[in-house]
């Protein structure tokens, strides 16, 4: 993974003594809150509903085991003993105290971590595939050109103060497992009919309050090119993006005013002009920070170190259940991925406590050559177990509470921390989740019910990907009542849709019912049982399951 250099880390350095003094005149009252509000989002801090919330970056997802020991610490030590990993790949805490805050900064300064650009009107954490490396399917790896541009973005002063905040996202893989046409901007690895790689550029994805999927404006741009033509996409944005109304200035918007083919033309007007500028990369530059993404020291593993694995699924049901929910094919030989679910019943989703982030860096040095990475579905994954030691994992994890087999089903529910923290929020989404949860259990197991997305939001701002989910449910307030919006049919793969309304809102108590609802007429309904329920919305449309939902609901 990258290594920070000496100009990384006296940046940090300074950061993190810069808010020092920044937090110390808050604290003496010599500036107010208002005026202290920029400066603290700068550095990652925001203030929620009932305390300060750091949110602190972790770059395209990857940690090493010394960063999540170091994370479990300041847990321990300065928060409520627990850490919430996002939709973005970062994790946030929710209890610091502000005079800690200089502290946490420089503790994780010491591990080559920040919380800058978490915040604020400029670019967020640059988030890939979360198997980046290790898949099967991947044309190239991505993180060398998620670290390209995450140096050319921070600091950067023209990007600093942007219409509102942007997210990128990239992949190298044939299959999308990073939600590019969700992001405002997506780049994704392709191959040129001669065989050259480069990059598709989507522009104007988004969610929030006016949902849309990017727009293709480039089909294969050269990979010298690529700081280039960011840089020419942001220049158009910053120039041309609303400014006079938040709720409108987003680089999505700015795609549907223009539409997609004048604003690719501007693109290219910009880029005609800063091409051939120092922001040029030759392969000595790529080849550089590639250097700090070489495969470990793998094994030379053959058949004769997996092939017992049959027989040991065959003898153990709950372990091939994990192996089945969990596990995925590794590129090399012998090697497996292994995903641990964060969507136990005992925490909220993406909720990991200090003594779990202890113990999986002690997993990850024994059995990932210590490195794991954080998912945008909240999910942490090992990337590079031995197919052999897949049992002794599977058991210690158990222990730690961190092998429940259901990545990618029902139960692995992705939710913001909604009204119970956000100041944003309009609803609770953790109690909606441990609702459903309860709920939806009992019929997986009467009928597996496959692949299946639940995504919860407790606001329009949608930090919980409810428009992406197959089923998405979202939080809004009616005349003081917390009621919920269920959508169906989102997905955030290479079909990716946006889900659609189903129909009136429903309360808190009755949001549980309606997505069993949901469900039980998908099996009936289903064509055949491996059928997924996307599949099947997509076949039938909304009409019968909004028949199950509302047949007996009084109208509004």
């Amino acid at each position: 993974m990258y290594r920070y250099d000496e100009l990384d880390r006296t940046l940090v350095r300074e950061r993190a003594a810069q808010f020092g003094a920044q937090v110390e005149r808050r604290l003496e009252g010599d500036i107010t809150e208002n005026e202290f509000k920029p400066l603290r989002l700068q550095n990652g801090l925001y203030m929620q509903l009932h305390a300060y919330m750091l949110r602190v970056a972790v770059p395209y997802g990857l940690l090493s085991s010394v960063q999540l020991r170091k994370l479990a610490h300041i847990a321990r030590e300065y928060d409520e003993g627990y850490g919430h990993f996002t939709t973005r790949q970062n994790i946030q805490f929710n209890w610091p105290k502000l005079r800690d805050v200089p502290k946490i900064l420089e503790e994780l300064a010491s591990v080559e971590m920040h919380a800058i650009q978490t915040s604020g009107n400029c670019i967020r954490n640059i988030t890939a595939d979360p198997f980046a490396g290790v898949a099967r399917d991947e044309i190239e790896d991505p993180r060398p050109y998620c670290e390209l541009l995450r140096q050319w973005s921070t600091f950067h002063p023209e990007l600093a103060f942007l219409p509102r905040k942007l997210k990128i996202a990239v992949t190298g893989a044939r299959a999308d497992r990073a939600a590019i046409a969700v992001h405002d901007i997506g780049l994704r690895l392709v191959e040129s009919p001669g065989g050259d790689v480069g990059f598709a550029v989507l522009v104007g994805g988004g969610q929030g309050r006016t949902p849309a999927l990017a727009a293709r404006i480039r089909e294969h741009l050269p990979k010298r090119d690529l700081l280039s033509f960011m840089e020419s996409i942001l220049r158009v944005y910053n120039r041309f993006g609303r400014r006079d109304n938040k709720f409108k200035a987003r680089i999505k918007i700015l795609v549907q005013d223009l539409g997609p083919e004048r604003f690719a033309e501007m693109v290219e007007e910009e880029h005609a002009r800063t091409r051939d500028s120092a922001l040029a990369l030759e392969d000595e530059d790529i080849a550089r920070v590639a250097a700090h993404f070489t495969p470990p020291p793998y094994e030379r593993l053959g058949s004769s170190d997996t092939g017992f694995q049959g027989a040991m699924l065959r003898s153990d049901r709950a372990f091939a259940r994990w192996v089945a929910a969990d596990v995925l094919d590794h590129r090399q030989p012998g090697y497996a991925i292994v995903q641990l679910s964060l969507k136990s019943a005992d925490l909220p989703p993406g909720d990991v406590t200090a003594e779990q982030m202890d113990a999986v860096a002690a997993l990850a040095d024994r059995y990932s050559f210590g490195r794991l990475v954080v998912t945008h579905r909240q999910n942490l994954v090992l990337t590079d177990v031995p197919v052999r030691q897949l049992r002794e994992l599977w058991r210690e994890l158990d222990e730690i509470g961190l092998a429940t087999p259901n990545v990618g089903q029902l139960t692995d529910v992705v939710a913001c921390p909604g009204l119970d923290y956000c100041n944003l929020a309009n609803a609770r989404s953790i109690d909606v989740a441990a609702s459903i949860r309860e709920r939806v259990d009992a019929l997986e197991r009467e009928a597996s019910l496959g692949p299946v997305t639940l995504n919860i939001s407790g606001c329009v701002n949608a930090c919980g990907h409810h428009h992406v989910g197959n089923i998405g449910v979202l939080g809004i307030d009616k005349q003081g009542v917390e009621h919920y919006q269920l959508m169906l049919g989102g997905c955030s793969a290479d079909d990716a849709t946006l889900g659609n309304v189903l129909g009136a809102a429903v309360t808190g108590r009755e949001i549980g019912g309606a997505v069993e609802r949901v469900l039980r007429r998908y099996v009936e309904l289903r064509a055949f049982p491996t059928e997924t329920f996307l599949d099947t919305y997509r076949r039938l449309g909304p009409g019968p399951f909004k028949e199950a939902v509302y047949a007996d609901h009084p109208k509004p």
